[in-house]
């Protein structure tokens, strides 16, 4: 692929991903938002319709997922990267939602940074940012 259409491929394909955060509030439904936003500290946790949240969860995942995978095919254009990228999603999605959902249900009584941070990397596209930089290192010492 010529330089300057992967450099435009993956420009677009970051824009996606500020898309998809952007109207992420509009799009899914997401009543944790607010509560973290205010006095999470003092405030019991709202009453969440659990399916849909983990619908809109997965679905929001997805996206983030299918954005990421397009952007490391455009950068690496190798497919046991994609993968590899593919299945770890999915394995990390599976064992985070499980520990997401067990923490929802006891209403954060241990506390809410490990809810918060588990979401944070469910709802955005965080594993992107650790696996371009350890592609890159492999490209880099397989030369």
């Amino acid at each position: 692929m010529n330089k300057y259409i992967k450099i435009i491929l993956t420009i677009i394909l970051v824009l996606l991903l500020f898309v998809i955060r952007a109207f992420s509030e509009e799009l899914f439904y997401d009543p944790l938002i607010e509560y973290f936003k205010n006095d999470y500290l003092y405030s019991k946790i709202p009453n969440i319709n659990i399916w849909h949240l983990m619908i809109d969860m997965l679905f929001r995942y997805i996206l983030n997922s299918l954005v990421s995978l397009g952007i490391i095919w455009v950068l690496f254009e190798r497919k046991d990267y994609l993968k590899f990228t593919g299945f770890f999603l999915m394995a990390a999605f599976t064992v985070l939602i499980i520990a997401f959902i067990l923490l929802l249900r006891n209403q954060f009584e241990n506390g809410y940074l490990l809810p918060f941070y588990i979401r944070r990397f469910i709802i955005h596209p965080l594993f992107l940012l650790l696996l371009l930089p350890a592609f890159y290192y492999q490209k880099l010492s397989n030369r």
